[in-house]
């Protein structure tokens, strides 16, 4: 998660093709219409060619955003002839034993990959303002808020490993080593995204196991504790050498896509606004939210709803540290409320409150689609491989949007696959959807080998270009002006 950031329900019925644009894709990729998608002619994967791969990905395993809190509340009622009081201090006293320590931060020498960020025009990296709300937060042991973790590392690599072995090993797609022609790189502005990018490339190319003499981007531990307190030049490369780094894109805080903005877009901000509050007092989730925070003596702490509770658990139990009682005991019960939560936050069956969260990133995916498809595209313009590190705030909306949604929270390390092909004999075109490595069928589709116009349809609904996206947004900022606002 990211401070201030978060929304989701269900999605509205789909409805007519709304934009002029998006009627003219549908003419360049009119060649992209499989014959016989009415069943009549099944289609042979033997046939299909794959050339093109998006992959949205969470980061790895990481420090919690915001402790739980620790103080004693006091009680005067008794229970089994025990003091609430007493009980009350030994539930705390099991919460107070996880410590973040830096030795969780150590790299795995294996996950080592010289990298640089710019901004989306090649520019210098854009300044973080998460990064530094997150230097804010000391945990105890010493670990600054959202960090990524060795646990996180390990896990990023072992993604780069899947896709490796799906994309270079299994089917000869991407070449063996990292070539800029065949991928491109973005990721949300935050450190643990970019680590966790560097972990993801070091799986999947294994410069090493080629032979290339490259440095490393990695620092020593006692370096990289005081990363966050120390200034950064845009390059994070430490002496590459032969290829040289990596360059993996970023935006502005102020304009990012890869996660809902409500600090850019002024309609989400008030549409959502008091609404993770009020979520809390929503029936069921008003209860047991009572319940969990009675038996773990935080009663009182009016600042802690389901998300910070699964935050701090989900953390805690990645990295096999002594967790609540309580967390341990209603774990299944906290994930299925913080994703209730979630869903209330965002009015999800609203389609414009889902437009906004997660339209302009969708038109990015559509439009890196529409360009494999256009054969008036130029060489080089298009690459095989796309990644975006993104958030689980990102994952839960896309995956909404797609209608494949399975109400559990997006894990660490999480992905959002998605393939194109070609049909080698007809031309025609077919979409995969794979969500942790398991494929999917997007709503809209008549089954997991989706005709790339039926997979079309579903993005549009909520898909929206940069323009409609600054109009959508801005409509409540006009109105309240209209207001004295």
């Amino acid at each position: 998660m990211i401070p201030g950031v978060f929304r989701v329900r269900v999605w509205a019925p789909v409805g007519v093709l709304t934009s002029l644009a998006y009627c003219l894709h549908q003419r360049r990729v009119a060649l992209a219409e499989p014959r016989g998608s009415d069943d009549r002619s099944p289609v042979d994967p033997s046939l299909l060619e794959l050339k093109m791969v998006q992959v949205v990905f969470r980061h790895g395993a990481r420090s919690p955003l915001k402790p739980l809190p620790q103080e004693e509340q006091e009680a005067e009622s008794t229970e089994r002839g025990r003091p609430v009081k007493e009980l009350l201090r030994y539930s705390l006293v099991k919460a107070t034993q996880v410590e973040w320590k830096p030795q969780l931060l150590e790299v795995p020498p294996q996950t080592q990959f010289d990298y640089t960020v710019t901004n989306l025009a090649g520019g210098l990296k854009p300044h973080s303002p998460f990064d530094a709300q997150y230097r804010e937060t000391t945990l105890k042991g010493g670990v600054f808020a959202g960090q990524l973790t060795q646990v996180g590392m390990q896990q990023m690599f072992a993604l780069g490993e899947r896709l490796r072995k799906s994309y270079v090993e299994d089917v000869p797609f991407l070449s063996p080593t990292f070539h800029p022609l065949e991928v491109f790189i973005r990721s949300s502005n935050i450190y643990r995204n970019l680590e966790s990018t560097r972990c993801l490339l070091a799986g999947l190319f294994q410069r090493q196991k080629e032979g290339l003499t490259l440095g490393s981007t990695s620092q020593p531990p006692s370096l990289r504790r005081l990363f966050f307190s120390l200034p950064k030049p845009p390059s994070l490369c430490l002496g590459a050498r032969s290829l040289g780094p990596i360059v993996i894109h970023t935006d502005e805080a102020s304009s990012e896509v890869l996660y809902p903005n409500y600090q850019n877009c002024w309609n989400l901000q008030e549409r959502t606004r008091g609404r993770r509050q009020a979520a809390c007092l929503q029936p069921g989730i008003s209860e047991d939210l009572k319940k969990v925070k009675e038996e773990m003596g935080i009663a009182g702490s009016n600042g802690v709803d389901f998300l910070i509770l699964l935050d701090n658990m989900a953390a805690e139990q990645e990295h096999g540290l002594p967790s609540c009682p309580t967390l341990k005991r209603f774990a299944r019960m906290i994930e299925q409320r913080a994703v209730d939560t979630a869903l209330y936050v965002l009015q999800g069956e609203d389609r414009e409150s889902l437009q906004m969260a997660v339209g302009p990133f969708l038109h990015i995916l559509e439009s890196n689609l529409l360009s494999a498809v256009d054969p008036a595209t130029l060489p080089g313009k298009t690459r095989k491989l796309y990644l975006y590190a993104a958030h689980d705030v990102t994952l839960m909306p896309l995956l909404l949007a797609l209608g494949i949604f399975d109400h559990k929270w997006p894990p660490f390390a999480g992905d959002l696959t998605m393939e194109l092909h070609q049909h080698q004999e007809s031309g025609a075109w077919f979409v995969r959807l794979y969500y942790q490595g398991k494929e999917q069928v997007p709503r809209g589709c008549p089954d997991r080998l989706c005709p790339l116009d039926k997979f079309l349809n579903t993005m549009s609904v909520y898909t929206l270009s940069p323009e409609k996206y600054r109009t959508l947004c801005s409509q409540a900022q006009t109105m309240g002006r209209g207001n004295g606002e």
